[in-house]
């Protein structure tokens, strides 16, 4: 008997100047998790957006349950059982978990005008419990941890009835831990019959979680196959069309002066005497769990969050930093976590965006060099390998690696001393990862100093020269790159030894 619930048959999709999708073939069976992967910009979103609705596609059929979907709109996809859990959650915090998974839905009493906040807690109380999590349906969904806020997101898809359930890099804001009991959710659902497309750039998780794994390049599928009958070097491989044979490639640099330093560097709340340097030609990793404040500490270096206490020595001088125009000036550059919110404006073109930096330098009596700045961003593009019909093309037409390259493409025009990478290559897949890598090290080779905020372990490990372990808004320990050790490392960022366990930030502070 065949138990394929949902088949998607020659789709193909095109945009101006891009052909997304051709002919693309795609099936779920019942109670399976199937992952799909492939490069930024292989398609896979694209193909998602048409399975939900978002977009329509050119060409191609979509069959569910053994019926030909007619005309498959949001709605539609919705009422049929398909559900999409974004990487973006899309959540309203300052609403209640109840509120946040029946919003537009509420149970109402007698009557139609009052809502029946009882039936409503109880069924929410009810669909928690698939997930053996102990979570007030009463709590705002601001006040959750991650890891919660995305079993909220779930719970709302199964209170839809939904069969099928997209995960699109669920994990990337989670700990270890936190990834851990996702594992064991997404487990619990398949036992209960739904079924899974699980899309992830961390090929580790696949084995964890993956039935089957199929595979996007440039638009078209590439394989699908078991997950017993691939290895992970076998997918990169099918990924990126040539083998990778270095994961991290890490430069033999000589480090050079000072670049940057602070000492003491305090905002109550978030970070607590704070104290190291960075040297030309050095790049410095930051590591520690969700929460323990290696994005406050980068925000107050960047003037972001003001600090209460410390000092901040930009090539050996003090510099007083009172906000961001002032670490732009003193040549400092963020490439934030949320790209989309902090780093880019998504209206606007890759040209547009990647001059912000260089306004001031690159304009005469309020009037841009235009020619100048154009000559200098298809520069970037070329040197950056970014994949745009032109200059003019919007950043939200850009794929997640490529929208990346634009951030560091503002920059590297600024051509700041200081760099702070926050999650580099969150979200990003493993071919562009290693570009990112070398795009890095190149900027160390020309002098700068380069700061890297990452949760991946083996990122930091393999791309550092330093490590600085956060818990609690303070550096508990500092690693050279021939000592550290991962376990020593984890000891650390759990605040495990007596340095960590002190130091807690008891108030305040984000998620990470």
């Amino acid at each position: 008997m065949d138990d394929t619930l949902l088949l998607m048959r020659g789709i193909s999709k095109s945009f101006p100047g891009v052909r997304a999708l051709k002919s693309v073939d795609f099936d779920l069976k019942k109670g399976e998790v199937h992952a799909l992967v492939g490069e930024n910009g292989a398609g896979k979103s694209t193909l998602m957006k048409v399975l939900s609705g978002i977009y329509r596609a050119d060409e191609g059929e979509i069959w569910l349950k053994g019926k030909k979907l007619t005309s498959p709109g949001i709605k539609a996809m919705i009422d049929a059982g398909v559900s999409v859990i974004y990487q973006e959650l899309n959540l309203i915090g300052q609403l209640s978990v109840a509120e946040n998974i029946y919003i537009g839905r509420e149970p109402m009493r007698a009557g139609g005008s009052v809502i029946d906040w009882k039936t409503m807690y109880t069924n929410v109380r009810k669909l928690l419990e698939i997930f053996n999590v102990n979570i007030n349906p009463k709590i705002k969904v601001n006040k959750l941890s991650p890891a919660y806020q995305q079993v909220v997101e779930i719970a709302k898809a199964l209170s839809l009835k939904s069969e099928i359930l997209v995960m699109d890099e669920p994990t990337a804001p989670l700990t270890g831990n936190e990834v851990d009991k996702l594992f064991k959710i997404i487990h619990s659902l398949k036992q209960s019959g739904v079924s899974i497309i699980y899309i992830s750039h961390r090929l580790e998780e696949i084995p964890q979680v993956a039935d089957r794994v199929s595979v996007l390049r440039d638009g078209e599928k590439i394989l699908t196959k078991p997950l017993s009958e691939l290895t992970t070097a076998e997918i990169i491989r099918h990924m990126v069309g040539r083998t990778l044979t270095e994961q991290y490639p890490k430069m033999s640099i000589p480090f050079g002066r000072e670049v940057f330093r602070v000492e003491n560097l305090t905002k109550h709340g978030f970070c607590s005497n704070v104290s190291f340097s960075v040297r030309a030609g050095e790049i410095v990793g930051f590591t520690g769990l969700v929460g323990a404040g290696r994005t406050e500490i980068m925000q107050t270096i960047y003037g972001r969050l003001k600090k209460d206490a410390g000092k901040i020595y930009i090539e050996g001088k003090e510099a007083r930093i009172r906000g961001t125009r002032d670490a732009v000036r003193r040549g400092i550059g963020l490439i934030p976590e949320e790209r989309k919110h902090q780093g880019l404006v998504l209206g606007l073109s890759i040209f547009d965006n990647a001059i912000l930096t260089v306004l001031d330098k690159e304009s005469i009596f309020g009037f841009l060099k235009k020619r100048k700045l154009s000559e200098l961003v298809n520069k970037m593009i070329g040197v950056m390998e970014i994949k745009t019909p032109s200059i003019n093309q919007l950043v939200r037409n850009l794929s997640g690696g490529n929208q990346q390259k634009v951030i560091l493409a503002k920059w590297f025009l600024r051509n700041c001393n200081l760099y702070i990478f926050d999650e580099p290559t969150r979200g990003i897949d493993v071919g562009a990862k290693v570009e990112i890598y070398k795009l890095m090290q190149n900027l160390a080779k020309e002098g700068a100093g380069i700061i890297m905020v990452s949760s991946e372990l083996p990122e930091v490990l393999n791309m550092s020269d330093r490590i600085e372990v956060v818990f609690g808004g303070r550096i508990v320990k500092e690693f050279s790159r021939e000592e550290v050790d991962s376990e020593k490392v984890m000891e650390y960022a759990l605040g495990l030894h007596e340095n960590g366990s002190r130091n807690i930030v008891r108030d305040g502070g984000s998620e990470k």
